[in-house]
């Protein structure tokens, strides 16, 4: 059994509250989103019924925009809240895929960051306990090569974003270790959801939309990236699925 840390130590000797303070303002801020009914500007819709403003926005404005993605971001991260997928694709409609990323990977990894160090605050051996079987699983692979494993689960979605936030922190994995490895392990997925809202842009301003659009580079190039990227876990699962086998056979 490993030793408390310094911080470990006193993180424990803090009253209750204290420690649980960061998580509880997040989960009251993830319930304001909902109630104030700020989800609803993430939706296609929203986003349909406002592109030439926010289009012609960032064309005059672009580090401006590029900013105001990293902070919408980054607080949308923190709290959890379930517009990732969308807002990527928005992101990369609105600034293109090379500027839309950016923003993207910089405000995901900042607030990924924050619920992090808030999880870590009040986590310790609490989130453990609750996680079960999954939880352990992420401690093995924490306790082998935290930056290696903490990439792994950047690069391939196998826990949800948010679960892979509080695990890592349950489990003290290194903040260096976690702000680099999340950094660079959410680039591809990143990047290829960017491009797929950068194709919608490119449909949406061509003055020839018919069944041929679909075969243009910037439309067809996206495509095969998201099909790629769903492939991913797939054969992540078989391959460590194949090396858990391989030395029962070969003790067979």
């Amino acid at each position: 059994m490993t030793t408390p840390t310094e911080h470990e130590s006193t993180a424990a000797a803090k009253p209750a509250w204290k420690r649980f303070l960061p998580i509880g303002i997040i989960v009251i801020a993830l319930i304001a989103f909902f109630a104030t009914g700020l989800n609803e500007y993430f939706t296609v819709d929203a986003i349909a019924e406002n592109q030439s403003t926010l289009k012609e926005f960032a064309r005059d404005n672009l580090v401006l925009a590029m900013l105001a993605v990293v902070v919408i971001y980054a607080i949308a991260t923190a709290i959890s809240a379930p517009v990732g997928s969308i807002f990527t694709l928005l992101s990369g409609f609105i600034l293109g895929t090379l500027y839309g990323g950016i923003a993207v990977v910089v405000g995901a990894t900042i607030g990924a960051t924050i619920i992090f160090y808030a999880g870590r605050e009040a986590a310790g051996d609490t989130l453990a306990k609750l996680g079960g079987e999954k939880m352990k699983n992420l401690e093995e692979g924490f306790a082998k090569d935290a930056m290696s494993y903490m990439f792994i689960l950047r690069l391939v979605p196998l826990f949800p974003f948010f679960v892979v936030n509080l695990a890592a922190a349950a489990f003290r994995v290194p903040a260096k270790s976690y702000v680099i490895a999340t950094f660079f392990g959410i680039m591809p997925g990143t990047f290829v959801f960017a491009s797929v809202g950068a194709g919608f842009s490119s449909i949406t301003e061509s003055e020839n939309i018919g069944a041929g659009i679909l075969l243009q580079p910037e439309i067809i190039g996206p495509i095969i990236g998201l099909v790629v990227l769903s492939l991913v876990p797939i054969i992540y699962k078989k391959i460590k699925g194949e090396d858990t086998a391989e030395p029962s056979e070969n003790g067979a």
